[in-house]
């Protein structure tokens, strides 16, 4: 999602509907705040937070949001559906509007879910250029050994897109799981993967995004707010 950015006097003819001349008369006049300081400059640049006022009274005064959630099976990280109960659904005593995920799980995966308000803190998160590595404890349906590490780190490809998938890591927790470390997300990469093995996936639950990592205390359908130190890191 894109970072809402509109300049100042766009902004003020909209929400008060308006000329243009009669905004630059206001801004002339000391009648405009942004984050709480007299602005005349009508070229200037706002963001979805910044906070504006006319004669003291707040014209937009939206507070950024970051949530972790932990996906149950099921539910479709998605805004609306017409079938499935949505991550936002599960928000309970949140204001929705502006929210959007950062970082999707499909309807049969469940673990870490990252949702904000904040556009341009979700695209770092998710830019392929700043490979954030995403991990995933993976149930398998048959046994796994170690043909499947190196396998993992070559990559592999895939004609239908004509692409080779990035190294992967890959750690052997159990006969039946792993843990596996991505740096991209291409459309059901670890299933098809696993595939490659004829190794059905029946569990897919993602553990962390870069350095943050799933809260334990959170029980599936459960959320809380991130931390000062946790939306740092992104």
């Amino acid at each position: 999602m894109a970072s809402k950015r509109a300049r100042l006097d766009q902004f003020l003819a909209g929400k008060l509907q308006v000329p243009r001349k009669s905004v630059r008369f206001m801004l002339l006049a000391g009648r405009v705040s942004v984050d709480n300081m007299i602005i005349k400059d009508m070229d200037l640049q706002l963001d979805e937070f910044s906070q504006v006022c006319v004669d003291g009274a707040a014209l937009q005064n939206n507070q950024p949001c970051y949530l972790m959630l932990n996906k149950p099976v099921g539910v479709v990280s998605a805004t609306k559906d017409d079938i499935h109960k949505t991550a936002l659904e599960l928000l309970h005593g949140i204001k929705l509007e502006m929210l959007h995920i950062a970082g999707r799980l499909d309807l049969n995966s469940s673990g870490l879910l990252l949702i904000t308000n904040d556009a341009r803190w979700s695209e770092a998160l998710m830019s392929p250029d700043n490979k954030v590595s995403k991990k995933y404890l993976v149930t398998l349906a048959n046994p796994i050994d170690e043909t499947y590490i190196s396998a993992f780190a070559g990559g592999m490809y895939f004609a239908f897109e004509g692409i080779t998938t990035q190294a992967a890591g890959f750690e052997i927790l159990s006969e039946y799981q792993a843990r596996v470390s991505l740096k991209e997300g291409k459309y059901h990469q670890i299933k098809r993967m696993f595939g490659r093995f004829r190794n059905p996936v029946i569990g897919l639950h993602r553990e962390a995004i870069g350095e943050l990592v799933l809260d334990e205390t959170l029980a599936p359908g459960e959320f809380r707010h991130l931390t000062p130190a946790e939306i740092a890191l992104f």
